[in-house]
């Protein structure tokens, strides 16, 4: 109505409400406070804020205290979290399942998993989903797939469906060989349960498991084609597993098409495209990547820039590390990844062994502690100085960093001590190795065969076979690299047949040392029956042909395996120049090896070292051309060493040139006062012109500076056993039947025409003693061992370790025409095939 107004009453007034405690109001104010340093991620002070609260009696509630450890666990401070436990666990709160959940995801990824599993257990009825993918993934993520599926397994039971956290993790404790067929069922419940379309987590598990489990990409690419969405995560993903498993292509390919599709790379990215650069040795490619990456601003991280630096090392043009070692020295600080990288860049790249070490020094004293992969590149710069002392040192540091029985480590420790002659330490490295696997094996098997110690070699090869590895093809290689160190045709043979058995007769690597056994015991029909029938050649193969060609005299097949080469496309190396002027020197081609000689660099690009330039010193001694040789070292572009003048040396020696002969030996000894070669050399000179007082001269002087001459010896494999000979030896348990036969050989081939040539008794006595002296050298000794314990069917094979003397070159001749025997000679420089009364040599050697 108008004018009416209505009178409310007035409210009542509330009373005030009761004061809050000092103890409450303490409470509230630092509660809030930790709150507030949690959030802002002041962890620290926060520990220190609740160790304030505890002090004065009160405690934050269970959410405070979970806000607290996720806080710790995210930013990776597993530590503090452990504090803030303990410190729960003072509280006498009893943890909620929230909490316990938090824990078990604590210790799981501090690398605790029992006291994760000890939490997860005691959790009882009170775990839930959350608690079961949490226990999985702690399993996964310590290598415990069998832990891990097993617990995914009790969790179905239990009646908890996996959510695509509890698959990712699963998935991954699946991707190993051993597990892959579970994972494949698993696989079955992902597609089922929609998770592969809608979790880019689970996909990446899904490419992980192919790619790693099963080695196969083709179905892991299948899982990334079928994802509805993928993040820059996931295309990093395949391009690395595609650069890791050898398919450096497609990885390129992969990084393409993720920019095309919109996709930023990130550092892991960029690290797997460049290091797919890297396998396919582009430098172009690189050097693009490493500008993108510059302009990226990813240039200096350890990540990209350690890729960088192994890209260039292994990718320069010239072979240098000058890029290698810019891109290092532009990073702004260095881990153990940085410095292994630019420490394996310099010893892989063959001449920077020093800088590598001085490089470790600078590591170590910037305390930064090495990895297995530092001392496994560093020991081999060891090996490869043959520094004994310095690998000795280094082996001393990783035993007290507890990383010398490391695969890797022992590996190449293994290596050291056998290039540096201490084959028993390398055994004691070997046999401390925590685990020994076939590289272990190969590298021992390979360092018993380079030091002649067959037995050994071939023991071991039979461990190899008990523990259930399989010999490789760098097994078989390396023992049939031991058995023509020691020219065991027979143990070679043997190897043949297990090659066979095993099915590896059409490897290139094995067909390439099977070529070179045969050569080098003296069979060179066998080694060329093996050339022909391989399936594929390389340079090696050609090269290991054309040399067996060379040592065994045949120079005309030598130079047509070398035209037929070239014919085939094959690009020679250093290593063919030096068997292609080697065949020459054995023949005497002189016009042949001069063409090859300008032509090697000039049509192929081969630079000449100084073995080349030593093999024309050869070619030209050897032909008599002495004045022409040692103007030919004068005019080289660098200063000769031993080998030159040893070659040269033993030129003069051949053809009695007493005055040129004492300049090599003057030349060898400015160089290397301790090589005794030199003077034996220099001696047998002066002994072959009849110098008998200047003989005794040098003689003298060597004994005076405790020179030893190198004993010559000659030894012969029969039945699988090595019987070894040295001038007049009676040691042999059948030296009475040898020296029967030797006295009955020297009257028949006496009756052929055989006159002793006591030139080269090399000691002043009467003629008649010096004839006695010629038919009890060793290589005479071998031939009649031979003979009577061979059957007539075989050539009798005889090795020497120095050159075979003229005349037991003459009377080799003569004894194969009056037994009708086939024998053949190793010595120093070449194979002599003796035949009816002939040597292939056509005495020119």
């Amino acid at each position: 109505m108008p004018g009416l107004s209505l009178s409310l009453p007035a409210p009542a007034k509330l009373p005030p409400p009761p004061p809050l405690s000092p103890k409450a109001t303490n409470f509230e104010l630092l509660n809030n406070r930790l709150i507030n340093q949690i959030n802002v991620g002041h962890l620290r002070k926060a520990i220190t804020t609740l160790d304030l609260l505890a002090q004065r009696g009160i405690h934050p509630d269970l959410p405070t205290y979970s806000l607290l450890i996720k806080s710790c666990i995210r930013s990776r401070n597993f530590d503090l979290a452990k504090l803030v436990h303990d410190r729960l666990a003072h509280s006498q709160l009893e943890p909620d399942q929230v909490l316990l959940n938090s824990l078990i995801s604590l210790y799981s990824k501090s690398g605790d998993w029992k006291k994760a599993n000890s939490i997860f257990e005691n959790m009882g009825s009170e775990r839930n989903l959350v608690s079961w993918s949490a226990m999985v993934s702690c399993f996964a993520n310590n290598d415990m797939g069998f832990e891990a599926i097993s617990t995914f397994l009790d969790m179905l039971e239990h009646g908890f469906y996996p959510n695509e956290y509890c698959f990712a993790s699963v998935i991954r404790a699946c991707s190993n060989a051993r597990n892959i067929g579970i994972g494949k069922v698993i696989f079955g419940s992902v597609i089922k349960g929609g998770y592969l379309g809608s979790d880019v987590c689970v996909g990446c598990s899904l490419i992980d498991m192919f790619a790693k489990g099963g080695g196969d990409l083709g179905e892991a690419y299948k899982v990334f084609e079928e994802m509805p969405e993928t993040d820059a995560v996931t295309w990093t993903l395949m391009i690395t597993r595609f650069a890791q498993m050898g398919f450096p292509r497609e990885a390129i390919g992969l990084y393409v098409d993720m920019l095309l599709s919109g996709f930023m790379p990130d550092q892991f990215a960029l690290s797997g495209v460049i290091s797919a650069c890297t396998k396919l040795e582009s430098l172009s490619l690189g050097q693009q990547l490493h500008s993108w990456v510059i302009r990226s601003g990813l240039a200096l991280g350890h990540c990209v820039g350690c890729c960088l630096v192994d890209m260039y090392a292994k990718c320069a043009a010239d072979g240098s590390m000058n890029d290698a070692r810019k891109v290092f020295d532009r990073m702004p600080n260095h881990n153990v990844m940085s410095w292994t990288a630019i420490i394996n860049g310099y010893v892989q790249s063959g001449k920077g062994d020093e800088e590598a070490i001085k490089l470790f020094v600078e590591m170590m004293s910037g305390h930064v502690p090495p990895n297995h992969f530092t001392f496994s590149s560093i020991l081999k710069a060891c090996a490869n100085l043959s520094d004994l002392c310095k690998g000795e040192q280094i082996h001393s540091l990783a035993v007290k960093s507890g990383l010398a029985s490391v695969n890797c480590v022992g590996n190449s420790l293994i290596t050291m001590y056998s290039k540096s002659g201490q084959v028993e330490d390398a055994r004691k490295s070997f046999d401390v190795l925590y685990e020994k696997n076939l590289i272990s094996y190969n590298t021992i098997v390979d360092a018993y065969a380079k030091h002649l110690d067959a037995e050994e070699a071939f023991g071991l090869f039979h461990e190899i076979q008990d523990t259930g590895y399989g010999a490789s093809a760098f097994t078989f290689s390396s023992l049939l690299s031991g058995a023509a160190s020691i020219c065991a045709a027979g143990k070679g043979e043997q190897i043949h047949a297990r090659i066979i058995k095993s099915g590896l007769e059409s490897n290139q690597i094995i067909c390439n040392a099977l070529v070179s056994m045969y050569s080098r015991c003296g069979n060179i029909d066998a080694a060329f029956l093996v050339f022909n029938e391989m399936e594929d050649w390389n340079v090696i193969s050609w090269t290991s042909m054309i040399t067996g060609f060379a040592k065994h005299g045949y120079a005309a097949a030598a130079v047509e395996m070398f035209n037929k080469m070239l014919e085939a496309g094959i690009k020679p190396n250093g290593i063919t120049y030096i068997a292609v002027l080697s065949a020459c020197s054995h023949a005497g081609l002189v016009d042949e090896g001069w063409k090859h000689f300008k032509e090697m660099q000039k049509k192929h690009g081969v630079v000449p070292r100084m073995e080349h330039y030593a093999c024309m010193v050869d070619l030209l001694g050897r032909s008599g051309s002495l004045v022409e040789a040692l103007e030919f070292i004068n005019s080289m572009p660098f200063t000769a060493d031993e080998l030159i003048w040893r070659t040269f040396l033993g030129a003069c020696r051949v053809h009695g040139n007493i005055e040129l002969g004492k300049h090599a030996a003057k030349m060898i000894i400015e160089q290397n006062p301790r090589d005794s070669a030199a003077y034996s050399l220099l001696s047998n000179l002066y002994a072959s012109t009849g110098r008998w007082e200047e003989v005794a001269k040098v003689r003298k002087y060597m004994k005076e500076k405790y020179l030893i001459k190198e004993v010559g010896s000659s030894w012969i494999e029969v039945k699988n056993k090595i019987h070894k000979f040295h001038v007049g030896d009676t040691s042999h348990p059948k030296a009475k039947e040898i020296y029967d036969e030797l006295d009955q050989l020297g009257s028949k081939i006496k009756k052929l025409g055989y006159v002793p040539n006591t030139d080269f008794v090399l000691h002043d006595v009467e003629e008649e003693q010096k004839g006695f002296y010629l038919f009890q050298h060793s290589e005479k000794i071998a031939v009649a061992f031979g003979l009577i314990s061979t059957s007539k069917s075989k050539p009798i094979r005889v090795f020497k370790n120095l050159r075979v003397c003229g005349d037991c070159h003459t009377a080799i001749k003569y004894i194969s025409e009056a037994t009708g025997r086939e024998i053949v000679v190793r010595d120093s420089n070449r194979f002599h095939h003796f035949k009816d009364g002939r040597c292939s040599c056509n005495e020119y050697w």
